[in-house]
This record gives C-alpha cells, structure tokens and sequence, in this order.
C-alpha cells in the first residue's frame, strides 16, 4: 500500500502471532507510516490466564476470546491472514504459510507463545489433557461433565479423582476452582454423588506450591487450599501417566494414582514448528534475542512474549514482558524509519508484580509499590486486573457477569456446560430420584461456607 504522503509503497510489518505482544506492536503502530500484516493459526486472541476457569464450568470460551479481525476497528493500515507458518526465508525475507501461501515482510515480529512441556514423561502427551488453548480448556470441562453424569448413573460407590500436575500459578487456580465446584455444587446439582469420593489432588515435584512468591505467601496458598481438601502431593514427582490415571514418586517410593482426568499444567516449551524457521533456539526451543529484542544474528526479525529468551537477561513469561516487549519493538521500528534507531535504548522489563488466586475471597499478590497482599484484597485485585486486561468490552461485561454469579450470587450452582455422551447403566436397576433433605445439603453447604469465611477474615497483608 502506497503511503499518503510520498507514494512510494510502505514498509511491510508482518507479526506472527495474535497474542498479547502481537496484538500490542499492531496497535502501537496505529499510526505509523507502515502496513501490517498479522498472522495467526486461529481467528481469535485467547486470554489464556481465564481458561481455567473455562475448563471449571465458570466462564464461557467467548468470555476469554477476541476475534483478531476486529483489530481493525480503527486502524486500516493492518490485516488479518490466518494460517499457519511452515518455514521461513531470512535472506529472501519471506514467511511460508502452509497451503502454499507466502508473505514478504521489510520487518518480522514472531509472538506466537509456548505449548506444554510433557518433559519426555510417558504418557503424557497422550493421556494429560494441557490448558493452553480454548479447544483444551472445553475438553477439560466436557471430559469432567460426562465422568459426573456416569457417576451418578454407575459409580455411587466409587471414587472420582482429578489430578492436577504442576503447582504454579495454572495448576493450584485450577485446582482450586474445582475443589470449590465439588465443595459447593456437587452437593447441590450431583445428589447422588458423596463428594467426600470426589478427590482434587495436585502434584507439584517442589517442596512448595507457588515458588516465585514469597514464602509466607507459599505458606497461605497452601493452607487455603488444604482448607478447601485439596489433596496436596509436594515433592513428587509424575513418573507415568496412564488412561486411568499417574504413577508419581515420592522419597523413592512409587505410588499409582488413579484419576478419570489428569489436568498438565506443569512447564512450557517452544513450538516444534519453530524449529522449521531457522532462527536461534536457547533453553525450552525459545527464541534466542538480544537487548532490543531482535533475533541473535537476524536483521529486522523480532521475537517477544514467552517464545522469546535473553540469555543475558530472561524474564518471566507472563503477559506483561509480552505486552511491554511488543510496545518496544514497534518503537524501535518508528525509530528505524526515522533514522533514530541508534538513539533507541535497550529494552528494560518494568515488573509490575505477579499474583495468584486459590478461590472465592482468596489469592495471594506481589505488586509493586505495595506490601505483599493476601486474602480478600489481593483477590479483589486480582479479578479487577483479569477484567480490565481483557481484550473487548463485550469480553470484559460477560466476564464481570458470569463471574459475580459465580462468586456472589453464592446460592447460584448454574454451570456453563457442552454436551456429554449419552450414559448406558452398567447394571440397570430401579432409579431412586429422591434426593436428600433440605436439611442435609444445607448442613454440608454450610460447613464449606463456614471454613471459607473463617479464612477469609485471616490477616490479609503482610510487610
């Protein structure tokens, strides 16, 4: 496309990747004199930090998505290509897309994040089930419906287990957010259910939940989950995973873990695709880059966000450095245009601080400029910030919507739910439909409510 103001045809921009670094160079260069081209496998922007509570029945998967066309709402000096790349040309500066298609870029920005990192584990990638894109976080949800269903048909006197494996950020929100479903739904929407046979049990191979927080905040999260009967296995380590469940090892002793779902939330590694676009790879496959964020050895190629590594200088991969770093590329472009390049300083990561939520009047929060939160503020913090960060109006409304029915409309056990297969009787017999008294499921509601409110007026910051 020409420019308005000299007619000569405009520097190519092209960002692989419609994530938060993406996303954030394409806007930072609204009015730049360039033309961009943003590439993604998907039509829309997964707001991954939400996905778990996709996969817990709490939001729905428009909730947590944005369609990458409606970028272009106020800005036309970009489009959107779907596709996936296959393989890339640095001499003749060209990206190839699979079914034969192919872009020439003046400047590249790679953005595309990470996937799970099974770590060669056995039976992992066929048998855990990953929470990084949309399509996995349904799969979760669904596979959890239809393990119900067939309980209350079949398996009264079994007992149902999830295991959660890694306890980061992802790994003890998720286990937390289905600890809450069986404490405070099952009894309710499951009456034939006993959700003491219902276990969460999260692996973590460290002697801690949370390791980048402070201790004493390691130290609240692991209590609030305890409080909500989370089945805590630190310092074990994911030998096996099986179709019926993980083999884990704790002080040298092996031990089977049965489980209808084993949920993967433990490191993440480059795509293998990006081993196909000749670029250095560092530690996980990432994308080795230097203080400007510019491919080690690659003039005007980019790489930002988790898929990007400074061997000098890593960073955290979280959706600020992404969001920072693509901000600074497209900078660092306008500079280059400008003939100030030179004149660019070196990227400089701004840590706003980090947090992580348990449940229900519960998260823990490191922000700067602040004492180190816990409890019911940083939990109020922690949706304001999710809410906000989204991307969409209409995303942010639906969020707020769902939920505040979710955490305060509490007599609420609505559950956003897919379709489950249809469940045979493994030995048919006369269906009881009575239910227990009111009394009996208010008395387990309560005990639950109670414990949760306990905690919830604990101490809820610390120096």
């Amino acid at each position: 496309m020409p420019s308005s103001a000299t007619g000569l045809v405009r520097p190519h921009v092209v960002v692989v990747g419609g994530g938060f670094g993406g996303i954030a160079v394409a806007r930072k260069l609204k009015r730049a004199d360039v033309d961009i081209t943003l590439i993604d496998r998907h039509t829309y922007n997964t707001f991954n930090p939400l996905l778990y509570q996709v996969a817990t029945a709490s939001l729905n998967p428009g909730d947590v998505t944005w369609f990458l066309r409606a970028i272009r709402s106020g800005q036309d000096n970009i489009r959107f290509l779907k596709g996936t790349v296959t393989s890339m040309d640095h001499d003749a500066k060209v990206i190839n897309l699979d079914g034969g298609n192919s872009v020439k870029y003046d400047y590249l920005v790679i953005g595309v994040g990470v996937t799970a990192n099974f770590f060669g584990i056995p039976g992992a990638p066929e048998y855990s089930m990953p929470l990084y894109r949309r399509s996995q976080a349904l799969a979760v949800r669904d596979k959890m419906f239809a393990n119900l269903e067939n309980a209350a048909v079949n398996g009264q006197d079994r007992d149902l287990r999830i295991v959660v494996v890694g306890g980061g950020a992802t790994g003890v929100e998720t286990a937390g957010a289905f600890a809450e479903l069986r404490n405070n739904d099952l009894p309710v929407t499951y009456p034939e259910i006993d959700p003491t046979r219902v276990h969460i049990t999260l692996v973590e191979m460290m002697p801690h939940v949370l390791g980048p927080f402070h201790p004493k905040l390691r130290a609240y999260a692991k209590k609030s989950l305890e409080k909500r009967n989370v089945d805590l296995r630190l310092g074990t380590a994911v030998k096996e995973v099986r179709s019926d469940g993980v083999l884990v090892e704790h002080d040298g002793r092996e031990e089977f873990v049965a489980a209808g779902i084993v949920v993967w939330a433990s490191g993440v590694t480059a795509h293998p695709v990006v081993a196909d676009w000749d670029v250095p790879q560092g530690s996980g496959g990432r994308i080795e880059i230097d203080e400007h964020l510019q491919v080690r050895g690659l003039e005007n190629v980019f790489a930002i966000g988790d898929v990007a590594i400074n061997p000098d200088v890593p960073l955290p991969q979280l959706a600020q450095p992404a969001i920072q770093g693509g901000k600074h590329v497209a900078k660092v472009i306008k500079a280059d245009q400008n003939g100030k390049r030179a004149k660019v300083k070196a990227f400089k990561y701004l840590d706003k601080g980090t947090m992580a939520t348990i449940g229900r009047a519960s998260a823990i929060a490191e922000i700067a400029y602040l004492p180190r939160l816990k409890g019911f503020p940083a939990w109020v913090i922690w949706i304001g910030l999710h809410i906000v960060t989204l991307l969409g109006n209409r995303n942010r409304f639906a969020t707020l919507i769902n939920l505040t029915a979710k955490y305060l409309a509490w007599g609420s056990h609505n559950a956003i739910v897919g379709e489950t297969p249809p469940i045979a009787a493994q030995k048919p017999q006369m269906v009881d439909s009575r239910t227990p008294s009111k009394a009996a499921k208010k008395s387990a509601v309560r005990k639950v409510a109670a414990d949760q409110a306990a905690e919830g007026h604990e101490d809820t910051t610390q120096h």
